[in-house]
């Protein structure tokens, strides 16, 4: 008998640990959180599988020391979330697919913007936000018409589209209002155009607008916003003059979203993605750690209004980044420590050099031995895409890194979380289920007195959907995708 209720016992224990495990891996909207956190903050790194922040912290480590010391990620990490798009797409997602399931919660084909496999738009946390009275806003490393952005914000067939979404972007309504109140990152290009103007239709309508990253310092609190700060996306990490770029935006972003109703504010780090995609490791570090500054920014935030919610995912893992490669067991971040401008910065300023092997050094930021040099003496007579392949071959030969693709790959990716809420994005997720539940908190706030939501449809020019808009070749335009 003891026997058996002691089986009985062990064989219950498991039974009520299974269904807790099932209860936090759920695809349930219900946010488990009994009230609904004032302000969301959506952070998305996109490209950051796994390795990236394992690498960081390598990155990060004080040598000194026999311990790898943590970073700003890893008391905040609470699950994981896999990313694959709409059946038809398979089990590799691009970013828009993977943006449109992380703000809908709905899967898609790769290319979607907003709209399901059957081409019809669908809604966003951030529509639902706006519904409810919430201030939106956006602040970006690409252009803040790139696939994640408008995702959140626009539908269109095709991620292509550039000019059509920022169409949408001023043309589309919520409750009479503009979708985003506040819109910072890149993208003059398809905003100041020819044939139409849209930054002076944003102006004319009352947005302040910025330019630089100086005068948006000077816009008053409060106010609806557009900044856009470079043609299409921002300078790297490590070329532009503000290394905490994103840090600074998001921070501007908030003085300007914050209101009695709360806000919904989408973060993304664009650039990791597209270091992956280059296979470039010292951007991809360097841009890892303008997330990691605008993440101790984000705790700093919550520690002093805990009624908001932070959560930080990717939307899929790019590059197949490895911390170790051809069978040797070793990693060596520190020759990434130092550099004074990107691989691509360095290739292109080499050839107007007397001594280019000389100024690759002081560039990289370590010495070279004398064959190094001379290596890089010749490597100056090469045309520009080889002398940026020649400068990051160099890097990983030197870090040890390992890459097995120029594009993304189909791992689970990492979810983090903290402030109000923060539980409800605990455990083995799916991307929709994040966007659910984040809906499920906003759809506990009390409706907008405002009037119902224009469709989105009757504002949008029908004409450009399914066209190549700038016909960008993701083989050799990584800021495509």
């Amino acid at each position: 008998m003891f026997r058996q209720s002691t089986l009985f016992a062990i064989l219950s224990a498991a039974l009520l640990g299974g269904c807790a495990q099932v209860s936090s891996t759920t695809s349930s909207t219900e946010a488990t959180s009994p009230t609904a956190p004032k302000n969301i903050i959506m952070v998305v790194a996109d490209g950051m599988g796994p390795a990236y922040t394992t690498a960081y912290r390598n990155y990060q480590d004080n040598p000194d020391t026999a311990m790898v010391e943590p970073v700003v990620f890893d008391d905040i990490l609470v699950g994981n979330a896999s990313t694959y798009p709409a059946q038809e797409s398979g089990y590799v997602t691009d970013s828009a697919a993977s943006a449109t399931a992380l703000a809908s919660g709905v899967k898609s084909y790769n290319g979607a913007i907003g709209v399901d496999s059957n081409r019809q738009p669908v809604k966003s946390v951030l529509h639902l936000a706006k519904e409810r009275g919430m201030r939106t806003g956006l602040a970006v490393t690409s252009q803040i018409v790139h696939a994640t952005p408008a995702s959140y914000v626009a539908h269109n067939e095709s991620r292509k589209n550039y000019d059509a979404l920022a169409e949408s972007f001023f043309d589309d309504r919520i409750n009479n209002g503009f979708v985003v109140d506040v819109m910072l990152g890149g993208g003059t290009k398809y905003f100041e155009r020819e044939d139409r103007d849209i930054v002076a239709e944003f102006i004319d309508a009352g947005f302040q607008y910025a330019d630089s990253y100086n005068s948006l310092a000077a816009v008053p609190r409060g106010e609806q916003v557009l900044g856009l700060f470079a043609p299409v996306g921002l300078p790297p990490a490590l070329d532009d003059k503000r290394k905490n770029r994103l840090a600074y935006l998001t921070e501007h972003a908030i003085k300007h979203l914050e209101n009695d109703n709360g806000f919904f504010l989408l973060v993304e780090a664009s650039q990791v993605d597209w270091a992956g995609h280059s296979n470039d490791i010292a951007s991809a570090m360097a841009e890892m750690h303008d997330l990691a500054l605008t993440m101790d920014y984000l705790k700093s935030y919550v520690k002093a209004n805990p009624d908001t919610l932070v959560v930080l995912t990717a939307d899929h893992s790019t590059g197949g980044l490895t911390i170790g490669a051809k069978g040797d067991y070793r990693w060596s971040p520190e020759f990434l420590k130092n550099m004074k401008a990107s691989v691509s910065a360095i290739a292109m300023a080499m050839t107007e050099e007397d001594a280019p092997g000389a100024f690759v050094a002081d560039q990289l930021g370590f010495s070279l031995a004398d064959d190094e040099v001379a290596h890089f003496d010749d490597v100056a007579t090469l045309d520009d895409a080889e002398r940026v392949k020649a400068l990051k071959a160099f890097l990983d030969g030197k870090t040890n890194t390992g890459w097995t693709t120029s594009g993304h790959t189909g791992v689970d990716v990492e979810v983090f979380a903290f402030g109000s809420g923060a539980d409800a994005l605990r455990g083995q997720l799916d991307n929709t289920d994040i966007a659910k539940r984040l809906m499920a908190f906003v759809e506990k706030r009390p409706a907008s007195l405002a009037t119902s939501p224009v469709d989105a449809d009757e504002k949008r020019d029908e004409s450009n959907i399914g066209t190549d808009g700038e016909g960008c070749d993701f083989k050799e335009d990584w800021r495509c995708m």
